[in-house]
């Protein structure tokens, strides 16, 4: 007599991280918004979104955490798992949801030939491979949060006053002792030369604009192959390397605005972006994690470059 077989057990499939982050920047951007250059209303939005401890998010979590707030309307930048809440004596409303956010699994296998040799000698030593797998786990913002408001301040700007903003954005962006030219009616970094030429600040409509669009052909500036040596392989306009490095400067000017307490002004010139990103992003659904890095790194690379804090 055979046995019953039973039936297997469906497979669950967990949602792919890529393609949860990438689908939603896409949803923004199908509608003409660019989620890193919403009008910043609120600490939520225009600051880096920190977590519990204070640590600053990096990377695609910041546009994930900025596009969140923006939609629900947080006014707070402050982010903390369901368990965090509990541990520092808040709780999570009932019926609030949270938004995900990546990480980086690192992970080492064994090399192939570390099983073959039971007894391995001295010089043997076992050869490991490492890969890394995207996960993601589950936030909420400190307004969804009950009990935690007196632990937490209101969000306000480190620097108040705008004219010491602006004094702040003019000493970060002369020490990193890039060649800035000034004259003309447009912004671009020319590679051969290894200049940056803007037009003139007084042709801008606001000061912040003038420094948003300096950090974005700053970005352009640190791939240079003498920095970061970053190429995607930009030709001219509309093709796919010029794309992608413009989404890299784009973030690079959004992170960088944050970083220095200055709103980000949408660039009119760039709504004839919105295609051509949108191609790449719905061709490879990782991009806008590497655009991301990448966009961070150049920004590290910027701040690196700053004296010392006395």
């Amino acid at each position: 007599m055979s046995r019953a077989h039973k039936p297997a057990r469906p497979q669950l499939r967990h949602p792919d991280p890529h393609q949860t982050v990438t689908d939603r920047i896409i949803a923004d951007l199908e509608t003409g918004v660019r989620p890193w250059t919403r009008p910043w209303d609120n600490g939520a939005t225009g600051a880096r979104p920190r977590r519990h401890d204070g640590q600053p998010y990096h990377g695609v979590n910041v546009l994930t955490l900025w596009a969140e707030a923006a939609l629900r309307g947080y006014t707070r930048s402050v982010w903390m798992t369901f368990r965090q809440a509990l541990a520092l004596g808040g709780c999570v409303r009932k019926g609030e949801k949270g938004v995900p956010v990546v990480y980086a699994n690192r992970l080492v296998s064994a090399g192939p030939d570390t099983d073959a040799d039971p007894h391995p000698g001295p010089d043997s030593a076992p050869r490991s491979r490492g890969f890394s797998i995207l996960k993601s786990y589950t936030v909420f913002n400190l307004d969804q949060i009950d009990g935690l408001a007196d632990r937490y301040p209101a969000t306000v700007s480190a620097i108040p006053d705008p004219a010491l903003r602006v004094a702040r954005a003019d000493a970060f962006f002369a020490a990193t002792g890039a060649v800035v030219a000034h004259g003309g009616g447009q912004a671009f970094y020319a590679p051969g030369a290894d200049r940056i030429q803007m037009p003139a600040f007084e042709s801008f409509r606001n000061v912040e604009g003038y420094y948003a669009t300096l950090g974005h052909e700053m970005t352009h500036w640190t791939g240079h192959p003498s920095r970061l040596d970053r190429n995607f392989g930009a030709g001219r306009f509309g093709d796919e390397g010029y794309a992608r490095e413009e989404l890299v400067a784009e973030l690079g000017a959004a992170f960088l605005c944050a970083d220095l307490g200055l709103t980000l002004e949408p660039r009119p010139d760039h709504a004839a972006y919105l295609a051509c990103w949108l191609k790449v992003l719905r061709a490879d659904k990782r991009f806008i994690f590497t655009a991301a890095a990448h966009a961070e790194r150049a920004v590290a690379w910027l701040h690196d470059r700053q004296p010392p804090a006395v």
